[in-house]
């Protein structure tokens, strides 16, 4: 009765592993580097490679359930083998799966649609773990960023993993694609205020120009085509993924977290 668990030591397969260690269900976490991997007692941590389906053989032995991402390798490219992925785990006898959705389109998630399995997508909007990324110019108490009254349902990472759990793990969820959000819609500058807050300092908001932004993250190092999409997006958040919805809270039967908890979580970060 193992779940397999793809992209384990990720921001969200974390928390995937998390909830089902906390449903008392026997979970096998696949990554990359098993070496590396801490995920607690209790978790079975198997080597494999999403881009490599013959390299999960023996991780989809026994296993009745899979959650999986939809890119794989290094620079989270979208899966080219969605087809061959699907057929092996079809073949081991695997039942159910969830399918964290990507902003980048891939083979997978049409092959794992067409197939015979019980598939859940999962589809978050901004993730809140994100604003780890604004860590050091938080601690420097001034943080440069465009948009700052551009609103997002930022969305709690633990919420999606508990989500995708709960499909993993009761009937009734196939066929269904939970868009998930937070429980508000809040601009970039009450998010910098409320880490603030959570780390006990005054921290400074300075808006940036479209320009001045695209000339620092190229500075970053950030791809051109990840400038491109950040830029797009967050000038003008998609509504249909950023108006809280209550879906966290209609399959898992708790509310979604906000984002002022997230940063008390998360305060030692930001100190």
């Amino acid at each position: 009765m193992t779940i397999l668990v793809a992209g384990a030591t990720g921001t969200v397969g974390r928390q995937v592993v998390a909830a089902l260690r906390e449903a008392g269900a026997p979970v096998r976490a696949l990554t990359r580097r098993p070496g590396a991997a801490t995920l607690g007692p209790g978790v079975e941590v198997v080597g494999g490679d999403l881009t490599d389906a013959a390299s999960l053989e023996s991780a989809l032995h026994g296993v009745i359930a899979v959650h999986l991402i939809n890119f794989g390798g290094d620079g989270y490219a979208p899966l080219e083998n969605g087809g061959e992925l699907t057929a092996a785990i079809e073949a081991a006898g695997v039942r159910r799966v969830t399918m964290l959705a990507g902003w980048s389109e891939s083979t997978l998630e049409p092959a794992v649609r067409a197939s015979g399995l019980a598939w859940t997508v999962v589809a978050p909007t901004e993730i809140m773990a994100n604003a780890l990324e604004w860590a050091d110019e938080v601690r420097a108490g001034r943080v440069e960023r465009p948009y700052g009254d551009s609103r997002t349902a930022m969305v709690h990472e633990g919420d999606i993993g508990t989500v995708a759990a709960t499909a993993l793990l009761d009937e009734g969820h196939g066929g269904a694609e939970y868009q998930l959000t937070g429980p508000e819609r809040i601009s970039l500058r009450e998010k910098i205020a409320a880490l603030g807050a959570a780390a006990g300092r005054s921290v400074e908001f300075a808006e940036l120009t479209p320009d001045e932004a695209r000339a620092a993250m190229r500075k970053q190092g950030v791809p051109e085509h990840m400038i491109d999409f950040q830029l797009e997006v967050f000038a003008d958040p998609p509504a249909e993924y950023n108006t809280p919805n209550g879906v966290i809270e209609k399959v898992t039967g708790r509310p979604a977290r906000t984002f002022a908890a997230w940063a008390r979580e998360n305060a030692a970060a930001f100190r």
